[in-house]
């Protein structure tokens, strides 16, 4: 899978910008602020329907402009698709399929898929847990495209029953009376049989990462500790995530019916799987708020590639894809994305990761200088400057 051609129009600094790409590595190099990481940024977009950088869309469209448009020509065993994505702030995006304007933003979940890291990523380790929440529930989507949907019913169900539970919780505190709340109930079963599913996809997800992240840490940091992913649910230490998902359903109804009171007092949802948190372990010791910096790089760096590998293995039919090459190497698979992340690591790291990628489909880089490329990486080069992009 690769992206052969990208074409921007009001994307972010950009007026109109046509790219064309060969599969193997390409780079992009220039100052920053010329716009290499809005030409990755848009690759990514076309994948997820999100920008690694921003939560909303309104900053993605070029300032004084209404709208962007996002074009790309992916080829998948010598298929090719053209996705194009119309950005409307405010009002509802828009997309085409190979021209086809009877589809929706989601539909073109799948056709493309990417694995990004940049900087933004040592949040994964160091951050909130909401960014480890995002990690998995964007790799699942990608892994099953129809997961967005999931995501969306559940996100739409913990809206409206946050909504009343604060009505409740102001009415109680302004007139000293409850309000009727027999909907709860109804609410509660559509936020525990969502909830369920998408808890059971994750839990899935940690299992098949696990040992994934184990075996990319190590050969980004030898004798580094082991890694460990521990996933953590809202429902409390005492309640098994295991039988199913009509046991996950039954102990997120129970859990809910537990929480109640709380809630009511609080006016706001405490439990499912928008509170659950993924543990990092680097050895016997949380990885956040312990592991050295450079070792949280290396935890960050683990996690997308061993994302890489899964998506590899989904597409290739076994936990370890198509034969390595080049002492493990990487041969096919998504697309690549490595956004000004090399000037962040030692000569150790950088080595260690160019070597790990240099094989794949292809693999899309940025840096500010030619030299922050590892010399495994040489490929096709793109000078940026003051958003002018020229093949060099």
């Amino acid at each position: 899978m690769h992206v052969a051609h990208l074409s921007l129009a009001d994307f972010r600094c950009y007026a109109r910008v046509e790219v064309p790409l060969d599969p193997g590595v390409t780079a992009f190099t220039g100052p920053n602020g010329q716009g290499k990481t809005n030409l990755v940024e848009a690759v990514g977009y076309l994948a997820t329907l999100g920008s690694h950088r921003v939560a909303g869309d309104a900053p993605l469209v070029r300032l004084g402009a209404e709208r962007a448009v996002v074009r790309g020509l992916v080829v998948r065993d010598e298929r090719q698709t053209l996705i194009e994505l119309e950005l409307n702030p405010g009002r509802a995006n828009r997309a085409r399929i190979n021209r086809s304007d009877n589809v929706r933003p989601r539909d073109v979940l799948g056709l493309l898929r990417t694995v990004l890291f940049a900087p933004e990523d040592l949040a994964l380790v160091k951050g909130d847990p909401g960014e480890r929440r995002r990690f998995l529930d964007e790799l699942l989507t990608l892994r099953a495209p129809r997961l967005a949907g999931v995501r969306q019913d559940y996100e739409r169900v913990l809206k409206q029953r946050n909504a009343l539970l604060k009505s409740a919780a102001q009415a109680r505190r302004g007139a000293g009376r409850g309000m009727d709340l027999s909907t709860l109930d109804v609410w509660d079963d559509h936020l525990a049989r969502a909830g369920a599913e998408l808890l059971a996809q994750r839990l899935d997800l940690v299992a098949a990462l696990q040992p994934l992240v184990a075996r990319a840490y190590e050969e980004l940091a030898p004798s580094g500790g082991g890694t460990v992913l521990e996933y953590r649910s809202s429902m409390g230490e005492g309640v098994p995530l295991s039988g199913g998902r009509e046991a996950l359903y039954a102990a997120l109804t129970a859990a809910l019916g537990a929480a109640r009171k709380q809630e009511l007092e609080r006016g706001l949802t405490l439990v499912g799987p928008h509170r659950d948190e993924l543990g990092l372990r680097l050895g016997d010791l949380p990885a956040k708020g312990y592991a050295s910096h450079g070792e949280c790089w290396s935890y960050a760096l683990a996690l997308r590639l061993a994302s890489y590998d899964l998506l590899r293995a989904d597409e290739f039919g076994g936990p370890e894809g198509p034969s390595n090459t080049g002492g493990g190497g990487l041969a096919g698979g998504p697309v690549l994305i490595l956004d000004d992340v090399f000037a962040e690591l030692d000569a150790r790291r950088r080595e260690r990761l160019a070597e790990r990628v240099a094989t794949g489909e292809q693999v899309l880089v940025t840096a500010a200088v030619p030299e922050d490329v590892p010399e495994a990486l040489r490929g096709a080069r793109y000078s940026v400057q003051d958003g002018e992009v020229t093949r060099v």
